[in-house]
C-alpha cells in the first residue's frame, strides 16, 4: 500500500520543529508542538526548543506537568525547560546534538548537564535526542488525532534532517535514537538540501524562472550553535534543470548562542564597571536574556534599546534583580561588525595556539568571525570541485578561474537569519569577493521552519516519484587505513596508506564492490580499523590508494574489533577478502568484508570517534 503521508522532523541545535504532508494534496503544513509552557500549563508552539529541564523532586508538586501522553516525570521538554532553566542552569540541557557529534565523548556517556553536580541520573546526548524525538512523535499523533485523522507512523514516510557536515557516527547515532524513540526506519536528509527543497516549495512551478543553468546556490544556514554551509550547482540537461550538491563544510560550532555569550560578556562589564557583581548562575541568566534582547533588536530595525533583568538569588527561588539596557549600537558592534566583520576572502580562520591542559567542554570554533569560515568553504570548494572531472564540469571556467568557488546566488537558512541586516552583510560580502559581480538573494520564508517543510516536501516526493531531486549521496569521501607491505626497518614506521571505500557523491541505495586490490583481513584477535574522510577529494574512485593517509585525510574513527575467525584458519592470521560499501536508502554508511573463498562476511561500523 502506499504511503498516505510525510512527516518532516527538524531536530535542531537550539529548536525543533514537525511538518506534514500529504500525498492527496499539495499542502505542507508546520504541525504545532504541544508542550509544557508553565506548571499545570500546557499549550502548542510552531517550535519545541530543544532543551530538557531536570527538576529537583521537590521543586514541583507531584503530577505539575501533566502533558497528554504518558511522559516521564524526571524531566520537562521544551519552552518552559528553556526558560526556567536559565534561572536553575545547572538543571538544563541544552546543544545536545552538539553534544552527539562531539568527537571528544561517548555520545552515550551520562554527563548532561555538563558540569553539573546535581545528585539526580545525569543524560546522555543520545538519550536526549531520543527523548526530543518521542516528544514530537507523540505531540504529532496527539493533533491529528484531534483533527480526526487516524494516521499510523507506518502509513507514512518519516525524513529527519540533520546538518550536512555531521560525520557518519553522527549520522547513525540520530538514525538510531529515531528508531528508539519509535519513528522507525527514518531517512536522513541534509539541513541545507531541506532548505532549498523548502525554497522550491514555496516558489511554486515558478522556482525555475529564479535560477538558471550555471547558477551555484550558496545555503548559508546559521542557527543557533552551528553555522553549516553547502554549495548546489545548477545545470541544464534534455532540456531540464539538474541540481548537484557540490561541496559541503566542515562541522562549525559557531551560530547564534555564541552571539548571546559575546553580549552578556559585554553586558556584564558594564554592570561591574557600575559596581554590581553577578554570580556565575547569573551570568547563564543573562546569556539567555541577550539572546532574547538581540532576535528582538535584530528583527525589529527600530527598536534602540531593549530592557534587561538578572534575577538574583533570595529566600525565595528569586529576589531581588539586577537591572540593565542592551543598546543597538552594542548589538551592531558585536553581532553584525564582530560575528558577520567586512573581511577579505584571502582572511581565513585563525587557528588559536592551544593550551597544553584545556577545561573539557565542546569544541568551539576558535575564530568566532563567520565571514572567515565562510571564505575558507568557499575556498576549500573550489579545490574539491577542481579535483573531479564531473564537479568541474558543472561549473563554468570563469568560476573556476577565482581563487575561490564564487557562488552567484544565495539561500539563508537558520533562526539567526531572520535579521534582514545579517543577510544584507553576508550579501555584500559575497559580491565584494565577486569583484562587485551582483549575488542574488532567493528569497526564503520562515527560516527557521523551512527545514522541517523541506524535509516533508522532500519525503513526498520520495513516495509520488514526482518532484525535483537534488543529486547529492555521501557529502565527502571516505577511507579505511591499510597497513603497508614492507620489510622491517629499523627507526623508521612505514606510513600508512588508505583505501577509498565510499567515493563523495555516492547517492543512496548504492554499493560498491573493491576486488580489485589483494586485501587481508586479520580475523580471531583483536585489530585496529582506522577510518578517514575528506571533503576536498571528490575525484577519488573506490579502490584508490592514499599513499600518506595521516598527511593528506582527516581521521575520524578508530575502533578495535575482535572479528570471529574462519573454520580451519588459525587466530590471527590473515585471510583474503573484498570490501563491499552499502550506502543505504536511509542515508548511513555499511562497510562489509568479505571472503573471498566463502560465503563468510564481517560488518565494520563506525562506532568511536578519535581526534
Amino acid at each position: 500500500m502506499q504511503q498516505r503521508f510525510s512527516l518532516g522532523i527538524d531536530l535542531g541545535t537550539s529548536n525543533s520543529a514537525v511538518a506534514l504532508s500529504e500525498v492527496d494534496n499539495d499542502q505542507t503544513n508546520i504541525i504545532d508542538v504541544t508542550q509544557v509552557l508553565g506548571p499545570n500549563q500546557i499549550g502548542e508552539k510552531p517550535t519545541l526548543p530543544s532543551a530538557l529541564y531536570i527538576p529537583h523532586p521537590d521543586e514541583f508538586p507531584e503530577g505539575a506537568f501533566p502533558l497528554p501522553w504518558p511522559s516521564d516525570p524526571r524531566s520537562i521538554i521544551g519552552l518552559f525547560a528553556r526558560d526556567h532553566g536559565a534561572l536553575v542552569p545547572d538543571r538544563l540541557v541544552t546543544s545536545a546534538k552538539s553534544w552527539l557529534s562531539n568527537p571528544h565523548i561517548d555520545p552515550r556517556q551520562r554527563s548532561l548537564p555538563w558540569k553539573s553536580e546535581i545528585s539526580e541520573e545525569k543524560l546522555s546526548a543520545f538519550d536526549c535526542s531520543r527523548s526530543y524525538l518521542d516528544h514530537m512523535r507523540e505531540s504529532f499523533l496527539f493533533a491529528v488525532r484531534n483533527q480526526g485523522k487516524d494516521f499510523d507512523l507506518a502509513d507514512g514516510q518519516v525524513v529527519l534532517t540533520i546538518p550536512a557536515s555531521f560525520d557518519d557516527i553522527a549520522r547513525n547515532l540520530t538514525a538510531e535514537a529515531a528508531e528508539a524513540a519509535g519513528l522507525g526506519k527514518v531517512v536522513l536528509l541534509e539541513e541545507p538540501l531541506a532548505a532549498f527543497y523548502a525554497w522550491t516549495a514555496q516558489a511554486g512551478k515558478d522556482w525555475r524562472a529564479h535560477v538558471r543553468p550555471g547558477d551555484i546556490v550558496l545555503v548559508c544556514d546559521v542557527g543557533g550553535g552551528t553555522a553549516d554551509f553547502s554549495l548546489i550547482a545548477i545545470s541544464e540537461k534534455d532540456g531540464e534543470l539538474d541540481l548537484n550538491r557540490i561541496s559541503v563544510g566542515e562541522h562549525i560550532l559557531l551560530g547564534g548562542d555564541n552571539m548571546d555569550l559575546a553580549l552578556a560578556y559585554a553586558l556584564r562589564a558594564r554592570l561591574e564597571a557600575d559596581g554590581k557583581s553577578i554570580t556565575d548562575m547569573q551570568f547563564l541568566s543573562l546569556t539567555h536574556s541577550a539572546g532574547k534582547a538581540k532576535v528582538a533588536m535584530l528583527e525589529d530595525e527600530s527598536m534602540n534599546e531593549f530592557p534587561i533583568a538578572v534575577p538574583t538569588r533570595g529566600s525565595s527561588l528569586l529576589g531581588n534583580t539586577l537591572s540593565t539596557t542592551l543598546d543597538r549600537q552594542t548589538v551592531e558592534q558585536i553581532v553584525l561588525n564582530g560575528f558577520f566583520a567586512t573581511t577579505s576572502v584571502d582572511d581565513l580562520p585563525q587557528k588559536a595556539r592551544r593550551t597544553g591542559l584545556q577545561e573539557f567542554g565542546l569544541p568551539y570554533a576558535a575564530d568566532p568571525v563567520i565571514s572567515k569560515h565562510l571564505a575558507r568553504f568557499l575556498t576549500r570548494s573550489l579545490e574539491n570541485v577542481r579535483s573531479s572531472e564531473t564537479l568541474s564540469a558543472l561549473v563554468s571556467p570563469e568560476l573556476r578561474s577565482k581563487s575561490f568557488l564564487a557562488p552567484t546566488a544565495v539561500l539563508f537558512n537558520g533562526g539567526v537569519f531572520k535579521a534582514a541586516a545579517l543577510r544584507r552583510r553576508v550579501i555584500e560580502l559575497l559580491t565584494a569577493w565577486n569583484e562587485g559581480q551582483p549575488v542574488r538573494e532567493l528569497a526564503g520564508h520562515e527560516p527557521d521552519l523551512a527545514v522541517a517543510k523541506g524535509a516533508s516536501f522532500y519525503g513526498r516526493n520520495r513516495i509520488t516519484g514526482k518532484g525535483i531531486r537534488i543529486k547529492a549521496g555521501a557529502s565527502r569521501s571516505y577511507y579505511i587505513g591499510l597497513e603497508t607491505s614492507m620489510p622491517a626497518v629499523p627507526g623508521f614506521s612505514p606510513p600508512l596508506k588508505a583505501l577509498c571505500v565510499v567515493p563523495q557523491g555516492m547517492e543512496e541505495g548504492s554499493e560498491v564492490v573493491i576486488d580489485a586490490r589483494d586485501l587481508a583481513l586479520v580475523t580471531g584477535q583483536p585489530a585496529d580499523f582506522r577510518f578517514f574522510s575528506s571533503e576536498v577529494r571528490s575525484g577519488d574512485k573506490p579502490g584508490q590508494i592514499i599513499p600518506d593517509a595521516e598527511k593528506q585525510l582527516l581521521e575520524i574513527s578508530l575502533i578495535e574489533v575482535n572479528l570471529e575467525a574462519v573454520a580451519d584458519i588459525p587466530a590471527g592470521q590473515p585471510v583474503p577478502v573484498q570490501i563491499n560499501s552499502v550506502i543505504t536508502e536511509v542515508g548511513t554508511l555499511e562497510l562489509w568484508m568479505k571472503h573471498t573463498n566463502s560465503d563468510r562476511r564481517w560488518k565494520v561500523e563506525f562506532l568511536v570517534r578519535t581526534e
